[in-house]
């Protein structure tokens, strides 16, 4: 049995019956809650104690229900910084003995696991907040392209809204991007506005992700806890989210290893909603152009793709002049002048492939297919134990 410990806001309605729902089907979990004072959401904190102290003494409460992790179910450090969340984390866990995150820290991680650099952003809270968010994110490499808010203060309001109003809202975030490229994922920041009932409608008109603050924060939570983290049927990242977590570490380790300018891991599995047309992790070195989100290319009818099919083997590339050749505009786009693909099997079919990339041609050293060798073998226990 998995005990998650949440701090809530005072007058929040929202996360407690939308992560009840969430959790409907497992048993093998339970959330234990306890609240700190918040009534209003401004930007100089009035109406609100998202002070560590306060944290902690909340935090020693769900200590006495021995529980596994404590998430501090609210947003502010999204706007206090992420800084002020770690602080709290840290003054929880060295008062309690107890890993500890928040939600901030959970709408961040998924944006490094989907590799978001461009986000829209969906709030009930007033702009100068929003503007707050928006430099606190840009901190962290996502820069928050597009943004629509209800301009409320008073946060007993912001459960208020029913569920078309919050679909309207996250569609809303998405139609006003200032910048390219366009937004690759809608954050819902504020766990007292419930998206999770209309992640899977959203998600489908605006096709990309949605990472609901309630959801997000489950789903940490639960990653925190080393619990299957899994719940199908309730957004891509609840869906998806843990497997993706675990590739993006497998093709960062990949690319540490080799010491190449791009690694990625493109996977079909249709339960998962995951096509190789796109990558589901990617890691790049400093200044390198990302490709996770470019679905250009039939991925399939490549010639490096279909030699790996017939071959089921690592293809070893240190330069282009000898088929099977790379496209056109992995060259010429992406600049990649060498690579190593790495086929993974799941059955009978190639359900996933590796690849590392360098800008400049290079021999790849024994050491370097020995780390391919190991990313292939952690991947392929990943989508056979998903």
């Amino acid at each position: 049995m998995t005990r998650i410990g949440m701090i809530v806001p005072s007058s929040n309605t929202s996360l407690e019956p939308a992560t009840t729902r969430l959790l409907a089907n497992r048993p093998d979990v339970t959330i234990h809650y306890t609240r700190i004072p918040v009534r209003a959401i401004t930007l100089d904190g009035t109406g609100a104690a998202f002070d560590a102290d306060t944290m902690v003494a909340a935090a020693r409460l769900l200590a006495d229900a021995e529980v596994d992790c404590i998430a501090w179910n609210g947003t502010a450090g999204s706007w206090l910084g992420l800084e002020h969340d770690q602080q709290c984390c840290a003054a929880i866990s060295e008062a309690t003995g107890i890993p500890a995150t928040t939600s901030t820290l959970g709408i961040l991680q998924a944006c490094h696991d989907y590799g978001i650099s461009a986000l829209a952003c969906a709030t009930p809270y007033t702009r100068d907040v929003v503007d707050a968010i928006m430099r606190e994110y840009a901190r962290h490499d996502v820069t928050v392209v597009s943004h629509a808010e209800w301009e409320l203060t008073d946060n007993l309001s912001f459960a208020k809204a029913g569920a078309d109003a919050v679909a309207e809202l996250l569609v809303a975030a998405t139609k006003n991007a200032t910048a390219e490229p366009a937004p690759q994922a809608v954050a819902l920041i504020c766990t007292n506005v419930d998206g999770t009932t209309v992640l899977n409608e959203v998600e489908k008109t605006l096709g990309t992700p949605v990472f609901d603050s309630i959801a997000a924060t489950l789903w940490w939570a639960l990653e925190l806890t080393g619990s299957d983290a899994r719940i199908p049927g309730a957004g891509l990242l609840l869906e998806q989210g843990s497997l993706r977590h675990r590739v993006k570490e497998i093709v960062t380790e990949l690319r540490e290893r080799t010491g190449c300018d791009r690694t990625t891991a493109r996977i079909d599995d249709a339960e998962l909603g995951l096509h190789v047309d796109l990558c589901a992790a990617e890691s790049c070195a400093p200044g390198v152009r990302s490709i996770q989100h470019d679905p250009s290319l039939d991925q399939r009818k490549l010639e490096t793709v279909s030699w790996l099919e017939a071959n089921r083997k690592v293809l070893v590339q240190p330069t282009f002049a000898e088929p099977p050749y790379p496209p056109q505009a992995l060259r010429e786009v992406y600049g990649v002048s060498a690579q190593v693909l790495g086929p993974v099997e799941r059955g009978d079919e190639m359900a996933a492939w590796l690849s590392a990339h360098s800008i400049s041609e290079r021999p790849w050293s024994d050491d370097d297919l020995a780390a391919m060798t190991d990313a292939q073998h952690k991947l392929h226990a990943v989508l056979n134990n998903k």
